[in-house]
């Protein structure tokens, strides 16, 4: 295959792929930030302690991150078509993807937010501070860097993901190299598929990085 042929087949791709995984981050944020929150707080010594929520979302949070993307993609066929109509092309995986990519991300969401200095949440507290107040203003300003850094490494997950549910159907990058590249034994395309999608999340990682020393350094200047 020629460059001017493989060229409209990769954009393409590339395109889809950066549809789906946008999608699919803005939906795992949306969804994976309260139950990482709700983790915490609901935790021994937590504001809103209460074992029994702890260890159910919990027991949740751990079977979706246990389950393998492949798996949870075919299984989840049903779901995709009646949420969106169809359980393939782009949107269809925004479904899997989202659903796949947000108990990774409430587990990276708790661990940033254990690492907020207690002291800071007790003072607040003192102060008559209520749980709202103390998430909006203490828990997250301070986990900010440690969340951008989660969110960046979300979305290399999904980019990963993304791939894969070209096998399925899910278009992208992923469907064009095992339908341009693998089955027609061209490797060419499929290097040409890698080296896109090493660039793809070279600059994912380089902006999140980028943003995260930002933020450290409004923090020192701050404080």
């Amino acid at each position: 295959m020629t460059w001017n042929e493989m060229q409209p087949l990769l954009g393409q791709g590339t395109v889809d792929t950066l549809y789906m995984v946008l999608w699919a981050t803005v939906v795992s944020v949306l969804g994976g930030l309260p139950l990482g929150l709700l983790l915490v707080l609901t935790d021994k010594g937590g504001l809103l302690r209460n074992t029994a929520v702890n260890k159910a979302v919990g027991v949740l949070v751990n079977i979706g991150r246990s389950l393998p993307f492949i798996i949870l993609l075919i299984a989840l066929i049903p779901f995709t078509k009646l949420v969106v109509g169809t359980f393939i092309g782009p949107t269809a995986m925004i479904v899997p993807l989202a659903i796949g990519a947000i108990p990774f991300f409430a587990r990276l969401v708790e661990t940033a937010v254990r690492e907020v200095d207690h002291g800071l949440v007790e003072a607040v507290q003192s102060m008559g501070g209520s749980i709202p107040t103390i998430i909006r203003k203490v828990l997250l300003p301070q986990a900010l860097p440690s969340l951008v850094s989660a969110v960046t490494t979300t979305v290399i997950v999904l980019i990963g993901y993304s791939a894969m549910a070209g096998a399925v159907g899910g278009e992208g990058l992923g469907s064009k190299a095992i339908t341009y590249g693998y089955q027609r034994f061209d490797t060419t395309f499929m290097l040409v598929t890698i080296v896109i999608l090493i660039v793809i999340v070279s600059v994912v990682q380089l902006i999140g990085d980028g943003v995260v020393r930002l933020l450290a350094r409004r923090g020192r200047t701050a404080s």
